[in-house]
């Protein structure tokens, strides 16, 4: 994807990173992203290049970042989960770093490990932990885990045989009185760990300043979406979701900085009237779980197929940034976890028991999005989003809401059958 790039060899070995499979893992990306972002798009939006950089440096220059700013005294954290706050993290004199793995490359290195039933995610995620192939991996001083399902739970015991991991227990019935208490003495006990990992204490105005930052980060991104709403929208919706997976890692200002420049071009494109399809193109909402780098395999179907997405109802998507805080005011450290509490519990996972909440923010989407049919994507053996797939399905049909659910892994075997589902369904919108 990118020619002439620095030799990183060197620092991917000093890393104790395992070459050969390294090497395998980044011969395939090109290819994989060539298919889905260059040979099927005609009219991206300019300001895509400085993502499509990172993608094609995947290890290349935000390792070395990573790794100078380690060797100036901040810690790295890794993380799996939007429950994780970064602003504690960053607060703390630490970058956080989200490892959740989204190719099936790395199952060689968890085999006789997991269960073999068990969520590709989760696997994908272990298998970059102990295979010696994730140089994020290796430049975290602490991984935090947390409860949002059975599965990680176990993964976490397995994951502390590679490296020091913290789990941060996660409430299970958010509207309940006790529920916020529990999670606000579990980001303190969040907060004791990581200064004593930094040497750091925790200080008002690093929060606050904190805070602000990825405020500001999550409402460039909410700019990007919301030109999606109009018809036709000027991004693509393969476009976007790279966006808010290289979100996930890159630094804070750099992403406000760029997705922000991406962002005006959207709004421009739009008084433009300049579209990446068709003006009435078929408009699909992608609702599930999350989508991490490079498991493009979705969107690339639907939208090679005539339609566009045009917002993901996911962890990389709306729920990254829809809950937020209103105000940073606060006169003490307590004062803000509050804050940070009830900006958190407002995402609405589907860990949380009744989680009436995402099955409304599925309707209001549809409703400002304007969308024309919803593809409920589950990753296979996720129990909590294949329950409430069911359900909400069935009240959404009747509604007149039209429903595709897709239960997949990360493997190429059934995109001929995913494609010829899809099809049939956008042929019923």
């Amino acid at each position: 994807m990118i020619e002439g790039k620095p030799d990183w060899y060197p620092m991917w070995k000093e890393l104790g990173i395992d070459i050969e499979k390294h090497d395998q893992l980044l011969a395939v990306l090109p290819d994989v992203y060539k298919k889905v972002y260059i040979d099927s798009q005609k009219t991206r939006p300019k300001a895509m290049n400085f993502f499509e950089y990172i993608v094609g440096d995947i290890h290349g220059i935000r390792i070395k970042e990573l790794k100078e700013a380690k060797e100036e005294g901040k810690i790295i954290v890794g993380t799996f989960c939007l429950f994780v706050p970064d602003e504690i993290i960053i607060a703390l004199n630490g970058i956080g770093i989200g490892l959740c793995g989204g190719t099936n490359f790395s199952n060689f290195a968890v085999e006789g490990l997991l269960p073999t039933n068990v969520c590709p995610l989760i696997k994908s995620a272990l298998g970059f932990a102990f295979g010696d192939i994730c140089p994020y991996h290796k430049l975290t001083d602490i991984l935090i885990g947390e409860t949002t399902c059975d599965g990680k739970k176990k993964a976490w015991e397995i994951m502390a045989k590679n490296k020091s991991i913290y789990v941060l227990e996660t409430p299970q019935c958010k509207n309940r009185k006790q529920a916020k208490e529990h999670y606000i003495q579990e980001l303190k006990g969040l907060i004791y760990k990581l200064e004593d990992i930094s040497g750091k204490k925790i200080d008002l105005n690093n929060l606050k300043d904190s805070m602000r930052l990825i405020k500001n980060k999550r409402n460039q991104l909410r700019r990007v979406y919301n030109t999606r709403k109009n018809n036709p929208p000027p991004i693509s919706g393969k476009d976007t979701l790279l966006v808010s997976q290289i979100a996930f890692y890159d630094d804070p200002n750099r992403q406000i900085d760029m997705i922000g420049k991406l962002a005006e071009e959207l709004e421009q494109r739009v008084q433009k009237g300049i579209g990446v399809v068709e003006k009435d193109a078929k408009r699909i909402l992608i609702s599930g779980t999350p989508m991490a780098i490079p498991n493009w395999k979705l969107h690339n179907i639907i939208e090679t197929n005539g339609a566009i997405v045009v917002a993901e109802e996911t962890c990389t998507g709306t729920r990254y940034f829809e809950s937020e805080f209103e105000t940073i005011e606060g006169d003490s450290i307590d004062d803000l976890l509050e804050i940070i509490a009830d900006r958190y519990l407002g995402i609405n996972c589907a860990c949380f028991s009744p989680n009436n909440n995402r099955l409304e923010d599925i309707k209001r989407i549809v409703k400002e999005y304007n969308v024309d049919g919803v593809i409920f994507y589950t990753l296979a053996f996720c129990q909590p989003y294949e329950f409430e797939t069911i359900m909400f399905e069935k009240i959404l049909k009747e509604e007149g809401i039209r429903v595709l659910s897709i239960t997949t892994d990360y493997s190429s075997e059934d995109e001929e059958q995913l494609k010829t589902r899809i099809e049939a369904f956008l042929e019923t919108l």
